[in-house]
């Protein structure tokens, strides 16, 4: 799989030719809608097996082979040259495909409303044969034991149409946010427990092939971080014994020393030793009510995960990951207007719009641009791209997590599923 960044004057038909492929394979692949306006700095999957790498001073067959993971004599005899002599710069290499790895994969599907909408419903369609989970969010618990129910009509369909499994996700919001008074009433009861669990059962049942309860609880108390742990000791107890995994979602952070309202009751090393696995929520560094910036960037992601696997065994960590971006006004004023969530593709149509380059952040490993509305307004985007994508994936590699989570499904990002097609096999259970 090759990825491509137009360069000014391209056209789909110039870019087809130099791969190798055709022009409405690059159309499909990244559902491009006016194929004959790119936009300079969109990064385009090239649907192809196997890359090709253009020579970069100080490379070597060596450092290249390092690089996609291939002996450098192999790559050599590939690409019929003597590795014994030095590469020109610019010259293009033929990479072979890597073989895939095994990952799991998760989409957290978040119907609004009491019905779950035909557009979401087709983003489940499209992503459920790349993933282990469709995670239905949320059911949620009460401070009774009772649940309240999303709307999940035709999902458990999709599951079983493409090959996925369902999760559900029991979480602590109440009015539309994460109340840790809710989960401290649930946390001291006992009996409450018991009959929360027994409701999760039954929903489990009544839906049909959910595979995992997946508990996201957020913004608890620092004091009731022991109590989350004994509590999802007796869920592993009771769901382990009706043949059900359980998993968590993990705040972001980098030591066990940080105490905020988010992350402090999250104990990484205890959940690692009594779930089956963790989602971490590697995003909103870049949030709707923040600055502009990235929401994942790659240090930061990355940061987390180092102090993720000092923890947790990396064989039960699932790399969180966004799959939208936001459009700020500027100049950004705190307590200002929140910005806009974009989904990859309105990105993309926004920069074509206002004939705006897309740049790319090397650091963040994230591509962003500036443009001005029909009102002189300046705004800055952030999102992501086959680019930003590939290299969540090379993390996830590198550290032999168990795969990626997605927040959320409803927002179209077609390069994402090709991708994962590219890099992994996807397990079904």
């Amino acid at each position: 799989m090759q990825i491509h960044v137009v360069r000014a004057g391209e056209s789909l038909w110039g870019i087809a030719q130099a791969y190798g492929a055709t022009v409405q394979s690059i159309i499909d692949a990244n559902q491009i809608p006016e194929p004959n306006r790119l936009v300079v700095g969109q990064a385009l999957v090239i649907p192809i097996v196997g890359s090709f790498y253009y020579v970069q001073p100080g490379d070597s067959l060596w450092s290249i082979g390092q690089r996609f993971g291939i002996n450098y004599v192999t790559l050599a005899q590939v690409n019929g040259i003597n590795p014994n002599q030095p590469l020109a710069v610019g010259t293009r290499l033929y990479i072979p495909q890597p073989p895939k790895t095994r990952a799991e994969t998760l989409a957290y599907l978040e119907p609004r409303g009491t019905s779950v909408s035909e557009a979401l419903l087709n983003q489940a369609r499209e992503a459920g044969p790349n993933l282990t989970y469709l995670a239905l969010f949320s059911y949620e618990a009460r401070r009774d034991g009772t649940l309240q129910k999303p709307p999940s009509q035709g999902v458990t369909q999709i599951a079983n149409d493409t090959g996925a499994s369902m999760a559900m996700v029991i979480s602590n919001l109440e009015n539309f946010s994460f109340s840790g008074e809710l989960a401290r009433d649930i946390f001291q009861s006992t009996a409450v427990q018991d009959l929360l669990f027994d409701n999760i059962l039954a929903e489990a049942k009544r839906l049909g092939d959910v595979k995992d309860i997946h508990f996201d609880f957020e913004n608890l108390p620092a004091d009731q971080r022991q109590a989350y742990n004994n509590f999802l000791r007796r869920a592993v107890e009771k769901f382990h014994a009706q043949g059900y995994t359980v998993s968590t979602a993990l705040a972001p952070k980098t030591s066990d020393s940080e105490r905020g309202p988010w992350t402090a009751a999250h104990d990484y090393r205890a959940h690692g030793e009594i779930v089956d696995f963790v989602l971490l929520m590697t995003y909103e560094w870049g949030y709707s009510a923040g600055p502009p910036m990235a929401v994942s960037p790659l240090p930061e992601v990355e940061a987390v995960v180092k102090y993720a696997v000092s923890e947790i065994p990396a064989s039960k960590i699932m790399l969180g990951q966004n799959l939208y971006g936001y459009d700020w006004t500027l100049p950004f004023v705190q307590g200002g207007p929140y910005a806009e969530a974009l989904s990859p593709q309105r990105a993309i149509e926004i920069a074509k719009r206002y004939n705006a380059a897309i740049q790319y952040d090397w650091r963040a490993q994230a591509p962003f641009f500036e443009y001005y509305d029909e009102q002189g307004r300046a705004h800055m985007v952030w999102f992501e791209d086959a680019r930003s994508i590939q290299a969540k994936f090379n993390l996830i590699k590198q550290y032999n997590l168990r795969g990626i989570g997605y927040w959320k499904l409803g927002l179209p990002f077609p390069q994402n599923w090709v991708l994962i097609g590219a890099n992994f096999d996807v397990v079904k259970k």
